[in-house]
């Protein structure tokens, strides 16, 4: 997983989101703007992060408290809800 390049700063977050209240559509293939990062921080529990761009090698890392995810510019991705979790996401320009 690539890390956030330390030339961009933080400028929003996210609501925290749980199993119950994560959006549909961060849920099935999607991206980010072009030169915005994500950092998906797991407060509680776990989610499933995936890359789906046919330009980039499958991945897909659980991510938890100790694992947080990085979103990278116009790469599509998606995340699944494996269980009880709470989670936000920073978003980096």
């Amino acid at each position: 997983m690539k890390t956030i390049p330390g030339t961009v700063s933080h400028y929003k977050s996210s609501p925290v989101f749980t199993e119950h209240t994560v959006p549909a559509a961060l849920q099935r293939s999607h991206t980010t703007a072009a030169g915005v990062w994500g950092r998906i921080t797991i407060l509680e529990g776990s989610l499933l992060y995936r890359i789906t761009d046919p330009s980039q090698p499958a991945e897909e890392v659980l991510l938890t408290p100790d694992h947080p995810g990085v979103v990278e510019p116009r790469i599509e991705h998606e995340v699944q809800v494996v269980g009880p979790v709470r989670f936000q996401v920073d978003f980096h320009r």
